[in-house]
């Protein structure tokens, strides 16, 4: 199978390393920074640069970078596009790549997927990129439509080299609702977290806790930046709810109300243990 990759920072690089794993594979890569892709091809990562003559040869090309690049990658690329080719993007949000890769599909005859990888790393870039970053992490898909079961094997295929656990699918609304709770809060969270004073002096009465609380504010600023403003209104829906239940242990902790302390924590640990089953 002939696949390229569009972007080659960690997740581009990660699947580019994967698919590569299976020698009947030839990728092809892309990439803004010519530092990037020498490097990728030196490590053999790729077997060649992603040009335009070579989309045209692909059986599946992968779009692994920011959303705005990507819709701009995929405009450009369109017309070079197989139309029995297959499409999947790999950005943090759906709505805005979804709908130009749809639209693009359509007039263009290729077959369009969205698709989020549930994995990755607070560091970024090639050198961190790794074969085994997806073993055992879910793949989530938007498909143009949900009961085509040829497809979704179509894309588990392309992607097995991945070892990826399992596949769910949803839609582009669905998803950016959830992803702003279940990663962009967390990240915004370890990241407001981190610039306490008392950050600088927390070597030696630091934990588990610390550590778990504080890994993702070791951030990608460009990245997220972009993700966070693509995805504004839910991302504000969860601030807004998370600085009413913040204020609301300040005030209990304020007033000496023990409690409606007890009753705010035990109301937590009662919802993570239904949650997490």
């Amino acid at each position: 199978m002939k696949i390229g990759i569009a972007g080659l920072g960690l997740i581009g690089g990660s699947m580019a390393k994967a698919l590569k794993t299976n020698p009947e594979n030839t990728v092809y890569g892309y990439d803004s920074d010519p530092v990037t892709l020498n490097f990728a091809g030196l490590y053999g990562a790729i077997d060649g640069n992603l040009s335009d003559e070579k989309i045209s040869e692909c059986d599946c090309l992968i779009l692994c970078l920011y959303p705005e690049a990507c819709v701009e990658f995929l405009k450009s690329a369109a017309g070079f596009i197989r139309s029995d080719a297959l499409v999947v993007d790999c950005c943090g949000t759906k709505k805005k790549i979804c709908e130009a890769g749809f639209r693009l599909a359509s007039e263009h005859g290729f077959t369009f997927v969205g698709g989020h990888p549930m994995a990755g790393t607070h560091r970024f870039g090639f050198k961190y990129s790794s074969e085994d970053m997806f073993e055992d992490a879910n793949m989530v898909l938007v498909p143009p439509v949900f009961d085509n079961m040829q497809l979704l094997e179509r894309v588990k295929k392309v992607f097995e080299p991945c070892k990826f656990a399992s596949f769910s699918t949803t839609t582009s609304e669905e998803h950016d609702r959830l992803i702003a709770f279940t990663s962009q809060m967390a990240h915004i969270v370890s990241n407001a977290y981190i610039k306490s004073p008392s950050a600088a002096k927390h070597r030696g009465i630091s934990a588990g806790s610390y550590k778990d609380l504080t890994r993702v504010a070791w951030l990608n600023p460009e990245m997220w930046s972009d993700l966070f403003m693509e995805n504004k209104e839910n991302i504000l829906s969860e601030l807004d709810c998370f600085i009413d239940s913040v204020s609301a242990y300040r005030d209990a902790i304020r007033d000496n109300d023990r409690a409606a302390l007890y009753r705010l924590l035990d109301e937590g640990r009662k919802i993570k243990q239904e949650v997490d089953g």
